[in-house]
């Protein structure tokens, strides 16, 4: 059998984390397997070769996106020499629609086969995209249980091979030591996590900040701790803390333990969330945009909320006119605010009412529980890569290039 070749377009850090356990996966799966491509540091530990370190340009808005158009563009050139001259037999897309979308092109223009493995969420967002995802990908390998019914509806070969979020909760080896440390204060501990891009930090943690200050005002001994992505976010976070006077520790690369030593959380939107859900702790998610894009987004999006767990707990997800969450009425586990204004006052009062009331808490963790249960199995890499071996198992010889690779980039 001749050596598979696998290539990789992943963006994002989340990505990253996922291409590395997929790429694990296939090489359990299928020893001898070639994985190159585009990703990020944890992907390359994994064995894969890469071409680019891609999550270095995981960009937000299309400002900052065209600010970057050439160095993205000589990624797209040196994705279609890859495909012309080393002819892999299947490319893997991770997230990052805006770029990946361009890899997809030229890969079908090479009748190279394209898994997208975690699809962009155009149920919430753009559902009219759909006909580019019947065109340009061949497999659709869904996250989360209600997209498979979604996109099989709409004409994709769409498999549900569950979140890989999971797989790294279920092989996550925490820091006993640091652990024990936060635990022996036995005052409650509020997480502040503001997410995993510079400008998640800058726009949400201003606000976490206001809202730690007004539930220190109800519990003057409450702790708070903030956990960032990497060194440079700390940085960022220990200078908006010593502007607002406040005495909160930032820690880089801890994340882990202070979910699980929290009583409850304040998060920025994103694939935290399952790590919230998998720790079961109750949490509050905010998402700050613009006030042209909060106006713009009630056009574009499809769900009522903007959190992967309310999501997944949810009965009625889908809405006509981007109806916002509203916590008086909906029973869902972590009250939300995708917001253009202050909303600190109304998250403190989630917070306090968790520090306060021993019920809230627990039926909140209860329903984390039910959903917990029914939703976060690990196995999302094995399951994927076992689709992926299956067809290039059965992919003809005849794919294969006639002509050897010329030595020109």
């Amino acid at each position: 059998m001749s050596t598979k070749t696998i290539f990789f377009s992943v963006g994002e850090p989340s990505g990253d984390l996922h291409g590395a356990n997929l790429a694990r996966a296939l090489q359990n799966e299928l020893p001898g397997v070639r994985c190159i491509g585009f990703g990020g540091p944890k992907m390359a530990a994994a064995g894969v070769a890469l071409r680019a370190d891609l999550t270095e340009l995981a960009v937000m808005w299309f400002l900052h996106a065209l600010l970057n158009l050439p160095k993205f563009w000589n990624l797209i050139r040196e994705a279609n020499w890859v495909f012309r001259h080393e002819r892999p037999d299947a490319v893997v897309l991770i997230d990052y629609p805006g770029f990946n979308w361009w890899i997809a092109r030229r890969a079908k223009a090479h009748q190279i086969p394209v898994f997208y493995y975690g699809v962009p969420q155009m149920w919430a967002w753009a559902p009219w995209r759909i006909r580019k995802m019947r065109r340009l990908v061949d497999y659709v390998l869904c996250k989360l249980p209600f997209e498979t019914e979604w996109y099989r509806e709409r004409g994709c070969d769409a498999q549900y091979v569950g979140h890989p979020y999971f797989d790294e909760m279920a092989e996550q080896q925490l820091d006993a030591d640091y652990l024990r440390e936060l635990q022996t204060d036995v005052t409650p501990l509020v997480a502040i996590l503001p997410g995993s891009r510079r400008q998640e930090v800058s726009a949400n943690l201003p606000a976490f900040l206001r809202t730690a200050q007004r539930v220190r005002e109800a519990h003057p001994h409450v702790r708070f701790a903030i956990a960032s992505f990497n060194e440079q976010q700390a940085n960022m976070a220990r200078e908006l803390v010593a502007a607002q006077q406040m005495e909160i520790p930032v820690h880089c690369a801890r994340t882990g333990e202070i979910i699980r030593a929290a009583t409850a959380c304040l998060a920025c939107s994103g694939s935290v969330s399952l790590e919230l859900l998998y720790h079961r702790k109750p949490t509050v998610i905010h998402y700050r945009v613009s006030s042209i894009a909060f106006f713009v987004q009630r056009f574009f999006r499809r769900v009522r909320f903007i959190t992967l767990v309310n999501l997944l707990a949810a009965d009625n997800r889908y809405c006509s006119r981007g109806e916002l969450y509203d916590a008086r009425t909906d029973d869902v586990p972590f009250p939300e605010y995708l917001t253009s204004e202050d909303k600190s006052a109304e998250m403190s009062q989630h917070l306090v009412a968790w520090l306060e009331d021993t019920e809230a808490h627990a039926r909140v963790q209860q329903q984390l529980d039910d959903l917990k249960r029914g939703f976060a199995e690990p196995g999302a890499s094995l399951r994927a890569a076992r689709v992926i071996t299956g067809v290039c198992a059965h992919l003809a010889p005849s794919r294969r290039t006639h002509y050897r690779p010329s030595q020109a980039a």
